[in-house]
């Protein structure tokens, strides 16, 4: 079973490199994509292609920033002075005193910012390309496991909503016949009041086909009125929810569709409602199942 992962999540790795100290930082957010942002300092910006390709192999979706800088150190073992650019330097140095005999000699500071006294050894490309892969990885897997914490946080709270789902549910079901005959003898008093007296005493309808009458017209009020169906959808939605967020991995998209299905049932049983009982259940209903949708958005 994959775990759900969230698509909010921060790590950060400080590592080494042949050019000196670096770090790197990954923040993401919710999105419906996978939209990468990178911020990578001059001196590595040739991996950048290399680090797209890594952070897609491992993200699926998410609002990504990627940030990756250095900080170069440079020390006598790092640097050394050309002394053949150096002694050619000197030599033109000499040249000119001899033909402007008042001009100063080049200072020790001027001579080290000549282009070419000092030599950089080459840089081992091989080396900086494996530092900066492996700290890559150990921030993504960082990343993944506080993504991964806080995907368990809310495949646990999806669940108990769902249990408060199916407890409504359940509820509701229990008292549907109740509710049923409340709603028929309520509509059969009030259809005898409006139209027993004036019929009963005309010669077009006798009594007992009024009361026939009466009797279909509650019966269909009743078919009309009546929420199995959206309870049964609403129990099948439910378990499904369950199956998705119990199998984890990139459920994100999934889970979004359920609860459009979800609240669309709710919003049909509340149109149906002839009762206060299933008015204030079809409210509690929607009130989590937008709980469920807010956390939803979050996830891979």
């Amino acid at each position: 079973m994959s775990a759900t992962m969230s698509m909010t999540g921060f790590a950060g790795a400080v590592f080494a490199t042949p050019l000196g100290q670096a770090a790197i930082e990954i923040r993401s957010v919710n999105s419906r994509f996978l939209d990468l942002s990178l911020k990578i300092a001059d001196e590595l910006r040739a991996f950048e292609p290399l680090v797209r390709e890594r952070i897609g192999a491992r993200l699926a979706r998410g609002k990504v920033d990627c940030r990756l800088g250095v900080q170069r150190t440079a020390g006598p073992e790092s640097t050394r002075v050309n002394a053949a650019a150096v002694a050619a330097l000197k030599q033109l140095g000499e040249q000119v005193q001899q033909m402007l005999p008042t001009s100063a000699p080049l200072s020790v500071a001027e001579v080290l910012a000549w282009p070419g006294t000092l030599a950089t050894p080459p840089l081992d490309a091989e080396a900086l390309r494996a530092a900066v892969l492996a700290a890559l990885d150990e921030a993504l897997d960082r990343l993944q496991e506080s993504r991964a914490r806080e995907g368990a946080a809310i495949a646990d709270g999806l669940r108990t909503r769902c249990e408060g789902i199916q407890l409504i549910v359940e509820q509701l079901r229990a008292r549907l016949p109740e509710l049923r005959a409340a709603v028929e003898r309520k509509l059969t008093e009030r259809l005898n009041q409006a139209l027993g007296a004036p019929l009963s005493s005309t010669a077009a309808l006798t009594r007992e086909e009024i009361a026939e009458r009466i009797r279909q017209e509650v019966t269909l009020y009743g078919l009309r009125a009546d929420v199995d169906e959206e309870l049964s959808r609403l129990a099948t939605h439910v378990a499904e929810v369950r199956r998705v967020v119990d199998a984890g991995g990139a459920v994100g998209r999934r889970l979004d569709f359920l609860m459009q299905e979800l609240n669309r049932e709710a919003n049909t049983l509340g149109s149906k409602a002839t009762a206060i009982d299933l008015a204030q259940a079809a409210i509690e209903l929607k009130l989590l199942i937008e709980q469920m949708r807010e956390q939803v958005q979050n996830l891979e």
